[in-house]
């Protein structure tokens, strides 16, 4: 556990906003992971997604808050969370800042439809090279006519780990562009999902919010969260 708390990011989240401006001026091919209890959890037992966080060319975000807290079992300790939607959501902007294109993979056919609509009203001057539904059976063919199309920024929410393997399968064929999982972000930024009150967010409590709204959650909150912080902790003495 410890090897993955050496490779997080450690700053502000405003400075990792200057980091993905400056990715983006300089054509730079760049894997962001936002890393959760769940990805460190598993990347404990999947080789492939244990080689992707101690990748030194991707960068490592802390999104969840048990990752933040236990960060600081190690003298390690984030300066804050940097999550998902705020990440793609900070991107969109620099994206139709500097006039930039981008391409969008996975969820939901109806969400992406509202996302994109959404994306054109708020930010005319991103052009988006391709919307294409997480449904499609063949995603490697997929992921071939992005690498084709070359988008500036590209956002794939396939859910982990398929969305991280299937970046990493495929990004070394890539000249420039970020790419990045981000889960169910799409349902969030479209509008269709109801993102947790502000409150929530500022305290850190958006994993309750969420186990309040989808109950069904807590066995997998159990399994991964409550785990994670524990052997977290434990890890940091050997």
């Amino acid at each position: 556990m410890k090897e993955f708390f050496k490779v997080l990011y450690t700053k502000s989240a405003k400075d990792y906003c200057i980091k993905l401006s400056k990715y983006l001026d300089n054509r730079t091919r760049k894997f962001i992971v936002t890393a959760n209890p769940e990805t460190f959890m598993m990347a404990k037992t999947d080789e492939v997604m244990r080689d992707i966080l101690l990748d030194s060319d991707n960068d490592i975000i802390p999104d969840g808050i048990a990752v933040v807290k236990s960060a600081g079992f190690y003298g390690n300790k984030p300066v804050e969370r940097i999550t998902g939607v705020d990440t793609a959501a900070t991107l969109l902007e620099l994206l139709n800042n500097k006039k930039k294109t981008l391409y969008l993979f996975g969820s939901k056919r109806e969400v992406l439809d509202a996302l994109v609509e959404k994306i054109n009203r708020e930010y005319p001057c991103i052009k988006i090279l391709g919307a294409v539904d997480g449904y499609v059976e063949d995603k490697d063919a997929v992921f071939e006519k992005i690498v084709e199309a070359s988008p500036d920024v590209c956002l794939v929410a396939l859910g982990i780990p398929e969305q991280e393997k299937l970046i990493a399968k495929h990004i070394g064929k890539v000249q420039k562009g970020i790419y990045m999982g981000v889960g169910g972000t799409f349902d969030v930024m479209s509008g269709k999902k109801r993102r947790a009150p502000k409150l929530f967010i500022k305290l850190n409590l958006e994993w309750l919010y969420r186990l309040m709204r989808e109950p069904k959650r807590i066995k997998r909150f159990w399994n991964n969260n409550v785990k994670f912080v524990f052997e977290a902790f434990v890890d940091r003495k050997k």
